[in-house]
């Protein structure tokens, strides 16, 4: 059993899901993740965060949601990650119990594995003909973490939805 109640992921997720695709597609096609995402994303766990969770563990979910804005803060300023990242990082810790941590790292680290092994692979491929327009396919240095983020939070809520 997760930290999580699966109530509480069974109404998140449809929203993550959708807001997860977008900003996956965002990314990858120009390397930015929009505001307009994260705010709704945001949005989603503060309109109904209130209605699946207690007041205590909502309130103290909303620091998590500061807390990960700050740290992501200081690692876009010292060139780690972009803002895109950290903002959205932000966004989605408060979805995520303390509790389920080492789960959702687990998760991010195979998300991100995946994510980028298969974006390289597809990338010297015909298959990369598909979005031939796709800015992530230019940057060397550089890769679309909006995907590998998305679906790691995405994951974490249907694994709570129906554990």
């Amino acid at each position: 059993m997760l930290g999580l109640a699966p109530a509480a992921a069974q109404l998140f997720l449809p929203f993550v899901a959708a807001i997860g695709l977008y900003v996956s597609w965002t990314d990858l096609k120009g390397m930015r993740i929009p505001n307009g995402s994260v705010i709704l994303l945001a949005l989603v766990f503060l309109v109904l965060g209130p209605f699946v969770l207690p007041i205590d563990v909502y309130g103290l979910r909303l620091l998590h949601l500061l807390a990960v804005l700050v740290l992501g803060f200081a690692l876009t300023v010292m060139g780690v990650m972009g803002a895109g990242d950290a903002k959205f990082l932000a966004a989605a810790a408060p979805f995520v119990a303390l509790a389920d941590l080492r789960l959702m790292f687990m998760l991010l680290a195979t998300t991100m594995l995946a994510a980028f092994v298969t974006h390289r692979v597809i990338k010297h491929t015909p298959l990369r003909r598909l979005a031939p327009d796709w800015e992530s396919w230019t940057r060397d240095k550089d890769f679309p973490m909006g995907t590998a983020l998305s679906t790691a939070l995405t994951l974490y809520l249907a694994l709570a939805a129906f554990s």
